[in-house]
């Protein structure tokens, strides 16, 4: 089937409705006709097309497969900017989308939980299960989200990870002991990689006591850009003032810092508590 390219739509959720509108119509194809290739309503269809439901992983591919799009991935692609976009609040998107994957080098200070970049899809599912307001659906797609943060890790060039973790985050319950030795176990793991290092914090460091944050390293002589946290809204920034003074910080903070080989020892120990 040969078709026009679509137009730009904003958002993905969008283009993802207008382009499943516009390859049914080519096709010939009603509503009805499509649902029961998708294996769902036409109630389902048109909230697809309308841009009020999230596509699942099935309903992605089996587009894919039924409009024969971009060698079977257009849909399925589309699908991964939906999560990613709802995966968070609107001023971290321009981070995990945009400066996260490009970077050279991440820096992060995290006083609180393990950062996003190193948590296990349980350890995420259970800290947004606890956030105030949110629906099921919203819970799935930002667990989803933030695990393909963690496909930087993968990338043929991935960045230098430097974290810093409060030692006392080890022992901070999220979800239960079985939960908790998963995602240890997954520190340890994520630790061996070349690129990974991770360090615990001394819990007595004042320093650190100001929120966490990230710093990223940017090619091609772009200017440092930091995330710093808060429980209502974060800042993303290039200001210079802001990024030498959270930079000084971070060294304040990892002055603090046990080696690399005791935290990893420390992480194995606290692992064994979590029975």
């Amino acid at each position: 089937m040969s078709v026009e390219p679509f137009p730009g739509q904003g958002s993905p959720r969008l283009r993802f409705g207008a382009e499943m509108r516009r390859l049914r119509e080519a096709a010939q194809l009603s509503q009805a006709a499509v649902a029961s290739r998708l294996g769902c309503t036409q109630t389902q269809v048109s909230r697809l097309e309308a841009a009020t439901r999230t596509p699942s992983k099935s309903d992605a591919e089996k587009l894919d497969r039924l409009f024969d799009s971009e060698g079977g991935a257009h849909f399925a692609a589309l699908r991964q900017r939906i999560i990613a976009s709802a995966g968070g609040p609107i001023w971290f998107r321009g981070w995990a989308e945009e400066i996260e994957p490009n970077a050279l080098v991440l820096r992060s200070w995290d006083p609180l939980l393990i950062p996003g970049l190193l948590q296990t899809e349980s350890y995420a599912r259970h800290i947004f299960i606890q956030e105030p307001q949110i629906t099921p659906e919203e819970i799935q797609e930002r667990t989803e989200a933030r695990m393909l943060r963690r496909g930087v890790l993968d990338r043929e060039d991935p960045p230098l990870v430097l974290v810093l973790i409060d030692a006392g985050v080890l022992r901070r319950r999220v979800g239960g002991p079985e939960v908790m030795r998963e995602q240890l176990d997954y520190l340890l793991e994520a630790a061996q990689r070349p690129t990974v290092s991770l360090q615990l914090v001394d819990p007595e460091c004042l320093p650190g006591m100001a929120g966490p944050f990230m710093i990223a390293e940017l090619p091609n002589g772009q200017p440092d850009t930091i995330h710093a946290d808060s429980p209502v809204q974060g800042q993303i920034t290039t200001n210079h003032e802001f990024v030498v003074a959270i930079r000084k910080r971070y060294e304040a903070i990892r002055l603090w810092a046990y080696p690399e080989r005791v935290s990893l020892k420390m992480i194995e120990e606290v692992k064994q508590e979590w029975t």
